[in-house]
């Protein structure tokens, strides 16, 4: 079978692209610049679908109506707990279901059967289009509209971004050629929600984050 990719060149995606090495026959990854402050992720991107010799494909979005301090040119992004209410800013709306609706068109147009998401049951409580209920209602329209019957699979839906370090590091992935902060700066902050949960995965792991941040 052969899956298409969702990849940001966070470590979430990374990770579901290394674990879909592993369980596909053929992969391709599909990322997007949508105008986000943390472009350098695409850096990273890159850099794995390289590693791997696998086809790289960077959509461009125009999402410059959208309101939120994800996006350039939004208000700050802010620091603290993805649990504080504030982070709520960082919401770019139906941002997945966007993309996943342009990845299954891809996925309908290069014969593949799945479409692979990265999220995880940490990202749940304020980004709607995360949750298992949304790729639950996405697959089914994905099924339903394409020739091929598409599958969007969220494999980590169950699981916690500590367990994606676990899965990831036994697959020998580099986190360190991974980005999570929100904020576009040449190092990554420490300090906003993103990287906060990154910071605690690998110390729930007794592992050190190996990103130089600032």
């Amino acid at each position: 079978m052969k899956a298409i990719v969702v990849l940001s060149g966070g470590l979430d995606s990374t990770t579901a692209l290394y674990h879909s090495v592993k369980h596909y026959h053929e992969v391709e990854a599909i990322s997007f610049n949508y105008g986000q402050n943390h472009v350098k992720e695409l850096e990273f991107a890159k850099f794995h679908c390289a590693h791997l010799n696998i086809k790289h494909t960077i959509i461009n979005l125009d999402f410059s109506c959208f309101e939120s301090s994800l996006l350039s040119g939004g208000e700050d992004i802010p620091e603290g707990h993805y649990e504080a209410e504030n982070m709520k800013s960082t919401v770019v709306p139906f941002r997945n279901g966007i993309m996943l609706s342009y990845a299954v068109g891809y996925a309908e147009n290069c014969n593949a059967q799945d479409v692979i998401l990265g999220s995880h049951a940490g990202d749940h409580t304020i980004y709607p289009d995360c949750r298992e209920i949304f790729t639950h209602h996405m697959n089914a329209a994905a099924e339903a509209g394409t020739y091929n019957a598409i599958q969007i699979v969220s494999p980590f839906n169950h699981l916690m971004k500590w367990d994606l370090v676990r899965i990831g590091s036994a697959l020998g992935i580099d986190y360190s050629k991974t980005w999570s902060c929100y904020k576009g700066g040449e190092k990554p902050c420490g300090k906003c929600g993103t990287c906060v949960e990154r910071i605690e995965a690998f110390e729930k792991n007794k592992l050190v984050d190996p990103s130089d941040y600032e």
